[in-house]
């Protein structure tokens, strides 16, 4: 059995080497793949469901290809693409996990998430994120005409990246204490993530001492990044754009 991981593609129509990438990665390795996890950031903005943009459209019959051919498909949701909802899942046969969501490889249990939640130091977005991401604005937020979210993503956009410049690498990385605390919660020793852009495969020791490891993908850009597990155990590798 093999399951593969990928996150942070932000999959969008200036950026056509990595959309390229990745539609041969469907009709590649994911198509051999028993299932395949997008942890997020699919897609660099995501305005809506009924978005008619041609690449939308392109990546949701691609993944509905994907799904109908027997790997199965999860999707879960990144600080980017948060407003994918329920119509998109039942195009493309994806189903939707929480923002953590535990898996089973093998024996074991998995910690799965987009990676933002562990960045908590970075408090100014995590107010925001408490913000953006409550249910009663998300479903007024679909109720605005389509021409309305697209300038709102357009301008959110550029604010975030803004706002991101003037930050420091390490407030906008995991915050250790978080990652511990969260793994002794969900009873964890393995944690799969993006968000952070910083591939790595890291070895940690918990509060009880106990050996963990937590795998960081990366963005794709010149690389495009996947974590497999297979008989032979969890594996972080890239591959060139």
């Amino acid at each position: 059995m093999t399951i593969l991981f990928i996150s942070d593609l932000h999959l969008c129509p200036e950026r056509p080497e990595v959309n390229t990438a990745f539609f041969h990665f469907l009709q590649t390795s994911a198509a051999k793949a028993n299932a395949l996890y997008i942890l997020g950031d699919l897609f660099e903005a995501w305005i809506g469901d009924d978005d008619p943009a041609p690449l939308s459209q392109q990546v949701i019959r691609a993944l509905r290809v994907l799904a109908d051919g027997g790997t199965a498909l999860y999707f879960l949701h990144g600080n980017r693409d948060f407003a994918v909802g329920k119509r998109f899942a039942r195009e493309t046969g994806a189903i939707l996990l929480k923002d953590h969501a535990l898996i089973s490889i093998g024996n074991e249990q998995v910690l799965v998430l987009h990676g933002d939640t562990l960045c908590t130091d970075d408090i100014a977005y995590q107010r925001f994120r408490r913000v953006i991401r409550n249910p009663l604005l998300l479903a007024l937020m679909r109720y605005l005409p389509l021409r309305t979210r697209q300038n709102i993503g357009i301008k959110g956009r550029a604010k975030s990246m803004a706002a991101n410049s003037n930050k420091s690498a390490s407030i906008m990385d995991v915050t250790p204490a978080t990652v511990s605390s969260m793994m002794n919660e969900y009873g964890v020793t393995t944690m799969i993530h993006g968000h952070t852009h910083r591939p790595c495969s890291h070895e940690l020791v918990l509060n009880e001492g106990s050996a963990a490891r937590r795998i960081v993908l990366g963005d794709w850009g010149s690389k495009g990044w996947v974590v497999s597990a297979n008989d032979e155990g969890l594996k972080l590798s890239s591959f060139d754009i």
